[in-house]
Parts: C-alpha cells; structure tokens; sequence
C-alpha cells in the first residue's frame, strides 16, 4: 500500500488517486441487468409517485432500490512527515492505517461476509491505541459506504453497530456522502475522504438528506445516523474511519487523524521549535499560493 511506502521510507511523497467515468449504456445495462440500480420505475414504487425524485435516487440506510451510479476523479497527496514540515505543506490531516480483507479464500465471491467485520474492527483497534478510550468514543465519526442498496443497508449497519458496542462506542455519527454523489465506484473511497476533510475544515457533518426515515431492517443500536446536518464541536473531531464494501467480496477500512490530531503528534515527535519553523513556512507558502 501507497501509506506503508512511505512508512517505510521507501517513498518520501505519492499522488494517489483514481478516476472513473462510467455512465455509458454498456455499464448502466450491465449493472440494471444485474438488479443493482436504483431506476425511475423503482424509485416512483418507493415514492408511490408518478414522477421519479432524482434527488434521492440514493437513499442510504432506508427503504431503498439500489444505488445511483456516478462519476468522479479524486487524488490526494501523501508525503512524509519530516517532508511536509520541511515545505511548510498544508496539513490537512494523516493517514493512521488502512486494513484490506477479503470475504473468503480469493477475491471474487458473490456476497458479503465476514472481511468488513475485521477491517472496521482493526481500523477500531488502532484508533484506541493512538487516541484512547475517550477520544475514540466521543472523537470520532465513521463515513459509511452507505451505496443505498437493500443488502448494503443491513450489513454495514449491523457490523458498525456491532463493533461499535465492542468499543464502547455509543451514539456514532455514521454518514454516507453517496446520498449526494452516488457510487463513483473506484474514486468512491476518495468522495468519502473529501468529505471526511471538509467535516474537519468546516465543523459539520453532512447529513443523510436524501432519506426521512431509516428502514425497519436497518440495526441502529449504538449508532447516530446522521439524517440532519450535524456540527461536530472541535474534541469531536479526532478522527474519522472511511468504509468500503467492494464487488465480490473485498473491503477496506481506512483510519484518518484529523489535522488537530496530526499537528499535536508532530510537535510531540519533532518538538515545539520544529512546528514554530513550519508554522512560519506554512504561513509563507500559503500566501504565495493566493497570489
């Protein structure tokens, strides 16, 4: 993985990212033909409409009919601690882990299992050992793969609430950014990181809008689906975990600190005249960037 790269030494700086532009009939008939989207006739059955609401075609988490294909293009750039001091880059948070795991022997099963469990309980596990008890159950909030599908919207609630009772976490804001932008398939995971930094940069957590209710088979014990948009007060804030159940059995959970976080781990590692410095180079690149 691009993170344990640079963990490693063996790269100092990485643009990672993806795009996709699928929505040409060849995937849409595939995908339709597969039951997975959600279409007009679907939505209007939900609705009990003779018009279709376009913009809830994707409804995580409730009565729902399948996801809302889309398209996307998101890269990040991750370098090393020691290089982002150096340039006076604007931290905008860091990287604590991802866990990738597999539903069964190989790659390509049909449905889903057991991999997502694991990942998001790692993903967990790693979140306590850097923040603690505390910060872990009132610091941080989960950006679900919410992709508005039936079968989605009973497993991801189970396993977040399952491992959220493990962790003794009660009340977890759970969002799901594909109730805005649907499933951009590869760059999803890359949706949801940019919406885990805008909750940071601007304090609110988008809510679920496209949904009025949650749906009966959905498991919210432990769990704060955000339905509204929610402002998360700056201890709130620590971290957030990114979701991902993929086709044929892969899934991923990422761990990502927010930059507060990531900025106290710098000048704790590097100490207070090392962040002055980088402050003052920071402030200086920034005002170039502007001109």
């Amino acid at each position: 993985m691009i993170f344990r790269s640079i963990a490693s030494g063996d790269k100092r700086i990485v643009m990672v990212g993806n795009a996709e532009d699928p929505i040409v009939p060849e995937v849409i008939e595939g995908y339709r033909t597969m039951g997975a989207l959600s279409d007009d006739e679907a939505i209007m059955a939900l609705d009990q409409s003779v018009e279709p609401d376009l913009r809830r075609a994707c409804r995580p988490f409730s009565d729902n009919a399948g996801f809302t294909v889309a398209e996307s293009g998101v890269y990040a750039l991750l370098m090393d601690d020691e290089l982002a001091l150096e340039l006076g880059a604007r931290i905008l948070g860091s990287v604590g882990g991802v866990f990738v795991n597999a539903d069964g022997y190989k790659k390509s099963i049909p449905g889903p299992g057991v991999g997502n469990y694991l990942t998001v309980g790692k993903a967990l596990g790693l979140a306590r050992s850097i923040l603690g008890d505390e910060r872990l159950r009132t610091g941080t909030h989960m950006q679900s793969h919410g992709t508005g599908t039936p079968q989605n919207r009973v497993t991801e609630s189970d396993i977040l609430s399952r491992l959220a009772a493990t962790f003794g976490i009660d009340g977890w804001p759970v969002a799901a950014i594909k109730a805005y932008v649907g499933h951009s398939m590869a760059p999803a995971g890359g949706d949801q990181l940019g919406a885990v930094l805008g909750t940071w940069h601007d304090g609110w957590l988008p809510g679920i809008t496209s949904i009025d209710h949650v749906a009966d088979d959905v498991t919210t014990d432990r769990l704060a689906l955000a339905l509204t948009h929610t402002e998360l007060a700056p201890d709130q804030r620590h971290a957030a975990f990114i979701n991902s159940k993929g086709f044929g059995g892969n899934n991923a959970t990422g761990l990502v600190l927010s930059p507060a976080w990531t900025e106290a781990f710098l000048e704790q590692r590097w100490g207070k005249r090392a962040m002055s410095a980088y402050r003052n180079q920071a402030q200086s690149v920034a005002g170039t960037a502007h001109e």
